[in-house]
């Protein structure tokens, strides 16, 4: 099997042809992007010829431009410009936390209230530099245990989240799940080994970090956009698999 840089294997889900479109207007673009489809070319993966930009382009018949980071592991929804000069509108509101982005994950351990973590992250590709803030807030939806021994104990317990980062600093809701010592399972960079085997050897592979939802004010029309990502096929598979048969009530 093939492997990402983080070590995330590449077929967690398969790339089609086109990407699914959750949002279309004469000035952006929103699709579904799956993991292990990278955004753009990138060093880290220079031999691979496809990327969600090119996917997009090829089956709207002309050029997108990012506006947004999505981590190749990373699956949700990708937000795209149709032209610079749009792209040069929205970049900005993002950079600016203009716009509200709504992720899920599945943590290790049991997360049981709604709370906001304010802790500055150092530039990963210049340690040395001062720490920025950045602020993530986040709640439990659901719980389970796994009756499946990890480490010293008996079983293993998980949490699904509803996470909203307030800041965008790069790997911020990774490393901040981290910090709490609530890694997101699947992180082979910043997560628990033991408990990445475990969902692998259940089949439920990958990062389990999704992009569900984006709010904003259109930066040209000034209307609400909400874009809302169904869930994915994976993601339903493992809530039935592990939090309806195995949930905790908290």
């Amino acid at each position: 099997m093939d492997y990402l840089t983080d070590g995330s294997e590449y077929e967690v889900e398969s790339i089609p042809e086109q990407l699914p479109v959750l949002y279309a207007d004469e000035h952006l673009v929103a699709v579904y992007k799956p993991a292990g489809l990278l955004v753009h070319r990138s060093p880290i993966d220079g031999e691979k010829s496809r990327f969600a930009m090119q996917i997009v382009r090829d089956q709207l018949g002309h050029y997108v431009y990012p506006v947004h980071r999505l981590d190749k592991p990373t699956s949700g929804v990708l937000l795209l410009a149709r032209s610079s000069s749009v792209a040069s509108l929205m970049m900005p509101m993002f950079a600016s936390g203009q716009v509200n982005k709504y992720y899920e994950a599945i943590v290790r351990g049991f997360i049981c209230q709604r709370q906001v973590l304010d802790y500055a992250l150092k530039n990963e590709d210049n340690p040395q530099a001062e720490p920025k803030s950045a602020i993530t807030e986040y709640w439990p939806e659901r719980f389970a245990e796994l009756p499946v021994a990890t480490g010293r104990y008996p079983t293993s317990r998980y949490s699904w989240l509803k996470i909203c980062p307030k800041t965008g600093r790069r790997h911020q809701i990774r490393r901040h799940m981290h910090h709490i010592s609530h890694p997101i399972i699947g992180d082979t960079t910043h997560g628990d080994g033991r408990h990445n085997r475990l969902f692998r050897s259940q089949e439920w592979p990958g990062l389990w970090l999704l992009a569900k939802k984006l709010m904003f004010t259109h930066p040209v029309n000034q209307r609400d956009v909400v874009i809302e990502l169904d869930y994915p096929q994976r993601w339903m598979r493992v809530q039935q698999e592990l939090f309806e048969r195995y949930p905790v009530m908290m």
